[in-house]
């Protein structure tokens, strides 16, 4: 195996928002010009999401858990997602590298983890900080990143990421990311995130499976796609932090931003030991409602990455209102846990009104448990966070992940896990 290293500027772009490449033309594809006006929304129907299959009405509790919400992670799985692949009973983990961080405000550990064992040749690095000052053992946000755990932050000890990819002649290669120590930080307010007792434990995404269609190939009928492949990842950091006996394993907060966004509402919808999902401009294919065709699109995002869900998705870029779901059922599918979902006033392209519509309409299942999720009916302002047992948000400004919206999420899991 060659291993080369990827030119900086291209890993930028690439883990940009996808709304900055549009409505670029794809090769071999059509241009695509998103709808932004409101007043062009389709009028839709939504499906029912508190009756079965079979047109029973869901009115409890053990319905919910032991028929509707089965039928509904089976249609997610089988024509959106593809399946979250099982973890195996071999995969192994061990610290490699550990010490003090931030003046002593943290400890770091950096721990590989081998998903099919320690003999396996796959391999990827969490990235730990546990708060010193905290009481142990402490809540964790998971949140993988997009450009490598050295971008974090300035911490010189944490170690570049590397990932397997291919090159233009479909040779297997490893890639090396050269983009400078603390490129993301401002995405990682992690001195925040600390001095408020939280742990953070972070991986590059692609480390867990490559983001490139050339890499894995597009996936066949109901076969995984890339976000159930990093959905898996967000299960596997579970697996270890569950042993850890300074995380509090009853205290794990599953966070996401973009198409990691996308992920970590479909791994805390697979993984009930995620005690709160957050998701951050998920936009498509994440929180907001397909049906709208606002922004991107079922269409459109098939077609940029048809990789990152199963083949079956793609049937219905044209055929939205064929959907035998929409997104409000995913956040549902949370139930009876918090979530969480967030917007930036900017960003168009995920469509933020989509996004609390979808929310507000997954209330039906939380009513079951006697739990109120968003009572606003009204699309709130800018910086206006609203929610009970549920919250939402919408930043002030464009397509990020920044120490406001994580100020906000501290806020919500301090409220959920009786923090002062």
């Amino acid at each position: 195996m060659s291993t080369r290293i990827l030119n900086a500027s291209l890993l930028v772009l690439f883990a940009m928002s996808p709304a900055l490449l549009c409505p670029l033309r794809l090769q071999g594809q059509e241009k695509f010009t998103p709808n932004y006006d409101e007043s062009a929304v389709p009028k839709f129907t939504l499906p029912e999401l508190l009756v079965t299959k079979d047109g029973k009405k869901v009115d409890s509790e053990e319905i919910w858990e032991k028929v509707r919400r089965l039928e509904l992670l089976e249609m997610f799985a089988q024509e959106m997602y593809g399946p979250v692949p099982a973890t195996s009973e071999k995969m192994s983990w061990k610290v490699v590298e550990e010490g003090e961080a931030f003046d002593g405000l943290a400890s770091r550990k950096q721990i590989e983890i081998r998903p099919d064992g320690p003999d396996g040749k796959r391999a990827f690095e969490m990235l730990l900080y546990v708060p010193n000052s905290a009481k142990k053992p402490v809540p964790v946000f998971v949140c993988f990143n997009f450009l490598g755990n050295h971008t974090l932050s300035e911490d010189p000890a944490v170690h570049h990421a590397t990932w397997a990819s291919r090159d233009e002649s479909g040779n297997e290669i490893v890639v090396t990311s050269e983009i400078e120590r603390g490129n993301r930080v401002r995405r990682f307010p992690l001195e925040t995130i600390l001095k408020r007792g939280y742990a953070l434990a972070t991986v590059h995404y692609q480390a867990v499976y490559p983001d490139d269609v050339k890499a894995v190939g597009a996936p066949k009928g109901d076969e995984t796609g890339a976000i159930s492949h990093w959905s898996r990842g967000y299960s596997q950091v579970v697996d270890v932090l569950t042993k850890l006996p300074e995380i509090n394993a009853k205290q794990i907060v599953f966070l996401g931003h973009s198409r990691l966004g996308k992920t970590s509402l479909w791994a805390g919808v697979n993984d009930m030991r995620a005690a709160i999902v957050i998701s951050n401009d998920s936009g498509c294919g994440g929180a907001a409602l397909d049906r709208r065709e606002y922004g991107e699109t079922v269409g459109r995002i098939n077609d940029a990455f048809p990789h990152w869900f199963c083949e079956n998705f793609k049937k219905y870029g044209k055929a939205v209102n064929d959907l035998p779901f929409d997104q409000h059922e995913l956040l549902a599918l949370v139930a009876p846990r918090p979530v969480y979902v967030a917007s930036a006033s900017e960003d168009r392209w995920a469509d933020p009104k989509g996004e609390f519509l979808a929310l507000m309409y997954a209330n039906p299942a939380y009513e079951l448990y006697g739990l109120k999720g968003v009572q606003e009916t009204e699309w709130p302002g800018v910086e206006q966070p609203v929610g009970e047992f549920n919250g939402y948000h919408m930043r002030d400004g464009k397509h990020d992940l920044l120490e406001y919206d994580w100020v906000q999420y501290m806020n919500f899991a301090d409220k959920h896990f009786g923090r002062k």
